[in-house]
């Protein structure tokens, strides 16, 4: 990999940390809201849930970002924003209307973030990439 490359993929997995580790950290400070915020949207068991959701985001932004287990972590990040983006931003269950809309907008750019941890999580490998330019 060449060092503009290194230096692009150090920011896009940095930047891709911070989506989760500053969110996780608001959710530890905003706890009780959340947890009802996730109960009126049927989750179950929220405060459980939302426990591990901190632990995922603030644990694996910090690895996304000092570059460990880089791949593993994508996909379960990958897999937390699948889950959330159901349960959560179910905008088809919604009338037409600004909320709608909304939870349509936040549903497809987490399908955008879902696809760059993809991307992470099915990386090519140093020995895979010689020779590619």
């Amino acid at each position: 990999m060449k060092a503009a490359e290194r230096i692009l993929f150090l920011i896009g997995r940095s930047l891709l940390g911070l989506y989760f580790i500053l969110p996780g950290i608001m959710k530890v400070t905003g706890f009780s809201g959340t947890a009802e915020y996730m109960a009126a949207h049927g989750m179950i068991f929220a405060p459980l849930f939302l426990v591990l959701t901190i632990i995922i985001q603030i644990g694996g932004g910090i690895c996304l970002v000092i570059g460990y287990r880089t791949k593993e972590i994508a996909f379960v990040l990958a897999g937390l924003v699948l889950a959330i983006s159901l349960v959560m931003h179910d905008f088809w269950s919604l009338e037409e209307g600004m909320q709608k809309g909304h939870e349509m907008q936040n549903f497809i750019k987490n399908m955008a973030i879902m696809a760059g941890l993809m991307v992470l999580a099915g990386g090519v490998s140093k020995s895979e990439s010689n020779g590619r330019d």
